[in-house]
């Protein structure tokens, strides 16, 4: 079984999630592989929170330009889970 700490990467700081912090819902960058049981179990073991629900979603790397060429590469692929919580709150700076 994986820890918390492989299973969250780094909370998504916008300001569409800034707003989503008012109505208890906090959006973080996951592992790819990550499921709703486990990132659910994650943000409750690493903040000691209770977790109402969590939705997930597939996001695709931007085409980015390589170099001065007009080579195309791409950002790699990432998911980003948000979670929605019954009691207590997180502090993120």
């Amino acid at each position: 079984m994986r820890s918390a700490f492989d299973i969250i990467i780094a909370p998504v700081v916008t300001e569409k999630c800034n707003a989503l912090m008012q109505e208890q819902k906090y959006t973080f960058k996951v592992k790819t592989d990550a499921e709703k049981v486990e990132i659910g179990r994650a943000v409750e073991e690493l903040f000691k929170v209770k977790v109402k629900s969590v939705n997930v979603m597939n996001c695709q790397g931007k085409a980015k330009r390589a170099g001065r060429s007009m080579k195309m590469g791409r950002r790699p692929d990432w998911k980003k889970a948000v979670v929605t919580l019954s009691e207590g709150t997180i502090e993120i700076i």
